[in-house]
């Protein structure tokens, strides 16, 4: 019966060291002066656990979902210009007029010179827009594609008409938490 009893005090005592260590673990968390440590040590005490996300699974549901949340900016911006859904219903795909140059303003010409420049400029380790035209294309091939968009630039300027290809763009969901639980927990990137 003494055997038992010194393993009971034994163990009994090594737990209090435990709880005394603990103890002071949490002090020096909450000590600490980053709000980051203050909340790991509440969460410590109060056994807080973030609810499992509902979204986490990347099903065809959840890209409609986002497309639908996101596309919700887009319809009310499009319902205040008549001209921004085309035909076959998609938003921003039409051309949309602007107010042309008056007489007193002098319009604005882009030279080829500006336009290989800009190309030459642009960084090839961007990710490749929704035209599919990688930036090393661009930048390899600036001085062959400097005067054809300079004639599409210009022209766009004069007659005050935007392309509907320049319009597009592709929203990719980037998560704002590392386990998202609803649709506002995505921020939508735009890659133009």
């Amino acid at each position: 019966m003494d055997e038992y009893k010194s393993a009971a005090y034994g163990v009994s005592r090594a737990v209090r060291e435990a709880k005394r260590r603990y103890g002071r673990k949490l002090e020096t968390q909450f000590q600490q002066s980053g709000s980051r440590s203050l909340w790991q040590g509440l969460r410590t005490i109060t056994d807080y656990r973030s609810p499992p996300s509902g979204l986490m699974n990347a099903d065809e549901s959840l890209a409609n979902e986002l497309n639908t949340f996101f596309a919700r900016f887009e319809a009310t911006s499009s319902s205040a210009n008549a001209n921004g859904a085309s035909a076959n219903g998609t938003i921003g795909a039409a051309n949309v007029a602007c107010a042309g140059p008056t007489i007193e303003q002098r319009p604005l010409i882009i030279t080829e010179s500006d336009v290989r420049r800009v190309f030459k400029r642009v960084n090839t380790r961007k990710a490749v827009g929704p035209d599919g035209i990688c930036g090393r294309v661009l930048k390899a091939c600036a001085d062959q594609l400097a005067p054809v968009f300079t004639d599409i630039f210009n022209r766009s300027l004069t007659l005050g008409i935007v392309p509907s290809s320049f319009k597009r763009s592709t929203i990719v969901p980037v998560p704002k938490k590392p386990r998202p639980y609803g649709l506002n927990d995505y921020r939508p990137v735009s890659l133009t």
